[in-house]
């Protein structure tokens, strides 16, 4: 359970640091870009420890398929509130066919 709330704090940094600067596009990039990797920095502090952590409970794989879905389901909740984007339809069929790939790579062949 720590490696899965240690990525998700991880995500929400790295979401932030990829996507918060749409919002300023009249900022210089390079700022942005000093300001993402700041961002970025911190998100290395969670994702680090939560993979060190997890792995050998879960393998690489696993560990990254974990990452994904959190990913999308960050991402998802910052496009609607942080950039304001409608979450159409065909975006959440296209996010469950990725996470349906969490049944294969967690199944026991």
């Amino acid at each position: 359970m720590t490696t899965v709330i240690l990525l998700t704090i991880s995500n929400i940094f790295m979401t932030t640091a990829w996507y918060g600067h749409l919002k300023f596009r009249d900022k210089p990039l390079w700022i942005v870009i000093l300001v993402s990797w700041g961002i970025a920095f911190i998100e290395y502090c969670f994702m680090v420890p939560a993979n060190r952590w997890g792995y050998g409970q879960f393998n690489g794989a696993q560990l990254k398929t974990i990452q994904e879905v959190i990913t999308i389901v960050v991402f998802c909740a910052f496009s609607v509130l942080y950039l304001k984007e409608e979450l159409k339809w065909n975006y959440i069929v296209g996010f469950l066919f990725i996470i349906a790939a969490v049944f294969f790579v967690f199944k026991k062949w």
